[in-house]
């Protein structure tokens, strides 16, 4: 089906077309563009004007570009624009006007990503739904997740992130949002901000996206709720809050190793739901999707029926066995959450951690452990020393047998941990990465979780390498 043609691209970018062409897709990245996709050649950390001949050779409709490369064809299907971040975010903005979806915009410290996936899957169950494949939440990860939305979806979901201030306004009005849901505030990015209160406003500036008439769904019980109410309350929004005491309250919830049994209370009654994935943040982050539902007018039944069919993302926290040897049953649990990383998030995950069972008796250690491969979290301010530290108090770590820590920042909770569970130090997750397999046993349970730029997905890499057959099953691939 055709995303968009020659002539259409070209009148919302004010652009010049070179030939006539249909594109079915748009691409950034020529190592996963399909046949069909508008390739846009944006100027980040490497020039994609270098990868246009490429993209083209590929299958590529067309390419747009700010200038024209070298060496190309003088019949190349391309679509000239003075700025090519700027045009992508016209496209963003014309994809935007022509649809009839509505459009749920996420932010938060904490759950952005999950709670994204949770939306999508909920919100397809009753309609065609549009949302970014990867975490696309920057200055041209929103303009793309627009560009590529089809003009008859029924709901799109923007995920939206900040590093500074002033960031999510822009992308928020972009998307022209019907509602505005905030996961949570936490201590993140604290090196952009003075303080939790600055965090809590750029934050609420998701609010400045939402359309008259629209929905803010926020959380209540943080030190910051008054701030997210006021800015709601300034803009007449409709508000619906989540958490303990709010419209949407958490009652009963059980986590168990596999999944997430719990309760929503709201307007007097209770529905039950499930989440497939140990966690009691996942609870909270599928309360503010219930929520997310009924604003929308889903069927709240089939709403948290579809719910339950979620499972995190990579690197969000998702669990998967690895056999070291199918004859002996010898294995480990890996949870990957090493993607993102703050003092919240990591209390999370350690949370999760605590509550699962190794198994005994399957490895040289006689007792199955509880193993914990923490990375650095990422601009935290002056005060990350302390924040790293005061990991080291987290109730769940009571349960964990062993900490082992990667990174400068990670050293103060290396030496904040108590002597029984203090691992290993590394000063980098490349130098840990080979001798990882020397850190855990057969049965053993093991988190490995840290900020993107700790790199210890590389850590991740390595233990999935251990499992029987991972050769056999790489030969092939592209």
């Amino acid at each position: 089906m055709t995303l968009w043609t020659a002539e259409e691209a070209a009148a919302a970018t004010g652009g010049r077309a070179t030939a006539g062409w249909r594109a079915t897709g748009v691409s950034i990245d020529t190592r996963t563009l399909a046949p069909g996709d508008l390739f846009v050649a944006l100027q980040a950390q490497r020039d994609g004007h270098d990868f246009v001949a490429q993209a083209l050779e590929r299958g590529a409709a067309a390419a747009m570009v700010g200038r024209v490369p070298d060496g190309l064809a003088p019949d190349a299907p391309l679509l000239v624009v003075p700025d090519v971040l700027a045009a992508l975010t016209a496209l963003g903005s014309a994809a935007r006007a022509r649809t009839r979806a509505r459009v749920v915009g996420v932010t938060g410290s904490v759950g952005k990503t999950s709670t994204k996936e949770m939306l999508r899957t909920v919100l397809g169950g009753q309609g065609r739904v549009h949302a970014a494949e990867a975490s696309y939440n920057n200055h041209w990860g929103v303009p793309l997740t627009l560009a590529r939305m089809p003009a008859d979806a029924d709901f799109a979901v923007v995920e939206i992130g900040m590093n500074r201030p002033g960031e999510i306004a822009p992308l928020a009005r972009l998307a022209r949002l019907d509602v505005g849901l905030i996961t949570t505030v936490a201590a993140a990015h604290l090196q952009a901000f003075d303080d939790l209160a600055g965090i809590a406003r750029e934050k609420a500036s998701i609010l400045d996206g939402v359309a008259p008439g629209g929905v803010a769904i926020l959380p209540l019980g943080l030190p910051v709720t008054p701030i997210l109410l006021d800015k709601a309350a300034a803009l007449g929004l409709r508000t619906l809050t989540f958490g303990p005491g709010g419209a949407y309250a958490p009652g009963e919830v059980t986590p168990g190793p596999e999944a997430t049994v719990a309760q929503l209370l709201h307007a007097g009654g209770r529905r039950l739901f499930k989440i497939g994935s140990p966690g009691r943040h996942f609870a909270a982050n599928g309360i503010a999707v219930l929520a997310c539902a009924d604003a929308l007018g889903l069927d709240p039944a089939l709403a948290a029926m579809d719910l339950g069919r979620w499972r995190p993302p990579a690197g969000r926290g998702t669990r998967e066995r690895i056999v070291l040897d199918p004859v002996e049953d010898a294995w480990f649990d890996l949870i990957d959450d090493a993607f993102n990383a703050n003092p919240a998030s990591m209390g999370a995950s350690l949370e999760v951690l605590a509550l699962l069972e190794p198994q005994d008796g399957v490895g040289r250690v006689a007792a199955g452990r509880r193993v914990a491969i923490l990375g650095d979290m990422l601009e935290l301010g002056p005060t990350e020393a302390a924040l790293h530290a005061g990991i080291a108090a987290h109730p769940a770590l009571a349960a964990i047998t062993r900490v082992h820590c990667v990174g400068p920042r990670m050293r103060a909770l290396h030496d904040a941990l108590p002597p029984a569970r203090r691992g290993e130090w590394s000063e980098t997750a490349e130098a840990l990465a080979p001798r990882a397999h020397r850190l855990f046993d057969a049965g053993d349970i093991v988190l490995v979780k840290g900020s993107k730029g700790s790199r210890v997905w590389l850590i991740v890499d390595a233990l999935r390498k251990l499992g029987h057959g991972h050769a056999d099953q790489d030969e092939g691939s592209d």
